[in-house]
């Protein structure tokens, strides 16, 4: 540990006002039964999607222009199979960074990836899915909502949601209970449009996030897509807009994190999850 923890999150956390994001760093140390590493990053998603293989260096720049490439040549079916395969069927081992989120008795959590980690640890946690989903037909909304009773999911519409519930917000996707992905520039485009636009997330989120605080886990903002979901989604944020976990960080995230609001911790995401919630508890 090189720095402690500051006062305004631990405050922040004890109070029920930081809600945890997700980065695809906290997927580190996740593997299949081989071995293999599960992909988050945007290098190694592109390299798993192409089988295995690095993609032309304009492509590799970021995931989803990637993804765009392959749904143009092959189809949106043949992206969607690829997460399937990748976040669905291949069983993973389980994080102990999820986990230890999933038992925080947090009423808000945000994950900027697309794996099942937290949904499999609440699987009988009651709680509410809010999905981010693009280009569909009819309205303007652009996201799904699901409501786990602790043993499955059942698709719900807004006037039944039951916001009281744990929720659990997947901009960009989850394989379960449906396939539903932001992943191609196109969704992207799509998404962001109508997240700045207030569609993005419901009613009840954009209601619940005023004066929220929000602590980044993992998450590096040294590309243009992580900083404009960041953006919106903590749009009414508390001051400090809250903590972002980020070892020797770019000018251009220390940028940006200083525009958001953002104090900046030199700690690596499991050390400062590890240091929080020791403090907690030594203070319960």
């Amino acid at each position: 540990m090189t720095q402690p923890l500051p006062t305004s999150l631990l405050e922040a956390w004890d109070a029920g006002r930081c809600v945890p994001v997700l980065g695809h760093q906290a997927l580190e140390g996740i593997t299949d039964k081989d071995g293999n590493a599960m992909p988050a990053d945007s290098d190694s998603l592109i390299i798993a999607m192409n089988q295995g293989r690095p993609m032309a260096p304009k492509l590799m720049y970021e995931f989803p222009r990637a993804a765009m490439n392959i749904e143009l040549k092959r189809g949106r079916k043949a992206v969607t199979r690829f997460l399937d395969t990748t976040y669905r069927d291949t069983e993973w081992s389980q994080s102990d960074l999820h986990q230890k989120i999933s038992q925080a008795g947090l009423d808000y959590v945000i994950d900027l990836n697309r794996d099942t980690q937290i949904q499999d640890h609440w699987q009988k946690t009651p709680h509410l899915l809010v999905v981010g989903v693009a280009r569909i037909g009819g309205g303007t909304e652009r996201y799904r909502l699901f409501q786990h009773d602790g043993q499955s999911y059942q698709a719900v519409d807004l006037e039944n949601a039951d916001s009281s519930l744990p929720i659990l917000f997947k901009p960009v996707g989850t394989p379960l209970p449906e396939s539903l992905y932001v992943a191609s520039d196109a969704d992207y485009v799509d998404y962001l449009t109508e997240l700045m636009g207030g569609f993005g997330m419901p009613p009840f989120l954009k209601q619940k996030r005023k004066g929220m605080q929000y602590l980044l886990l993992g998450l590096r903002l040294d590309r243009d897509t992580p900083r404009m979901l960041i953006n919106d989604i903590v749009y009414d944020a508390g001051n400090p807009a809250g903590w972002a976990c980020i070892e020797d960080p770019t000018p251009k995230e220390a940028k940006f994190l200083e525009r958001q609001g953002f104090e900046i911790l030199n700690l690596n995401h499991d050390d400062c999850l590890n240091a929080l919630l020791a403090e907690v508890s030594a203070h319960a």
